[in-house]
């Protein structure tokens, strides 16, 4: 596979270029960045700093990958970008690395698709399958779990995490945890219960969907506190891998969540 770097691209000395890249016209790669094979950059694409972008990712026109934190505490110290593989980060899109006070790394897992104008801030973590749509925002140290997705114009909050499956509706802001498998959605964000048509399209089978959905009704409409749901949820759920997934991201979250 050969590799094309368009003439009017900048390639610093140092890059690690794989097999079978296309780097597009006026593209500039920083010295440090590590591009596996078949990455492509249309154009106009900017990727420094300590940077690796994996296998068929595919960044288009005018995103920002690596760059310095907006972070007043940042000090120029060597912090890390780690990108995945077949990830799709589409127009404007910026992603900034990390800082020494949260870990110094910005990590996105694979086959993410990031909508033009997304914003990835420093530390944080994005897991698998992701969907970021369009203007979608993560303040700084925000965690998000494998095939969740964040709707347009959404915000979500320092230290916030979204768990697995959920979905947060457009013109959302997250200010606590979004439980996973869950609708979330508004200003400041709810939680509308369990996300049943995403979780049917996924192939979770019935009685999976079923106990779920007793979960969130304890959780959300019982009328019990957080505790008192989740020890009901214990008592009343079992032989069950998702309510277990919902339970630990309760009981360790710091923030709490949104109800």
């Amino acid at each position: 596979m050969s590799t094309f770097i368009h003439h009017t691209a900048i390639v610093a000395n140092g890059a690690e270029i794989g097999d079978g890249c296309h780097i597009g016209p006026f593209c500039t790669v920083g010295e440090q960045v590590r591009l596996a094979a078949q990455v492509r950059l249309d154009s106009h694409i900017v990727v420094d700093g300590d940077t690796s972008i994996g296998e068929e990712t595919h960044i288009f026109p005018f995103a920002s990958v690596g760059l310095a934190p907006q972070d007043l505490k940042y000090a120029g110290e060597p912090t890390a970008t780690r990108i995945g593989k077949r990830n799709h980060i589409r127009e404007f899109v910026t992603i900034h690395r990390g800082t020494n006070g949260g870990g110094g790394l910005t990590q996105i897992g694979d086959d993410n698709l990031l909508m033009a104008q997304a914003h990835i801030a420093h530390d944080c973590k994005i897991g698998n399958n992701v969907i970021m749509a369009n203007a979608a925002t993560l303040a700084g140290h925000v965690e998000i779990a494998d095939r969740a997705n964040v709707g347009a114009y959404s915000g979500v909050h320092q230290f916030c995490r979204v768990g697995l499956e959920a979905f947060v509706g457009g013109y959302s802001v997250v200010v606590k945890d979004a439980p996973p498998f869950a609708v979330i959605q508004g200003n400041h964000a709810k939680c509308y219960g369990l996300n049943k048509i995403g979780l049917k399209r996924r192939g979770y089978s019935k009685e999976t969907i079923e106990k779920l959905h007793h979960a969130y009704h304890l959780l959300l409409t019982a009328k019990l506190n957080t505790t008192q749901a989740v020890e009901r949820i214990k008592d009343e759920i079992s032989d069950c891998k998702e309510v277990d997934i919902l339970v630990e991201f309760i009981e360790s979250s710091e923030r709490g969540i949104v109800k």
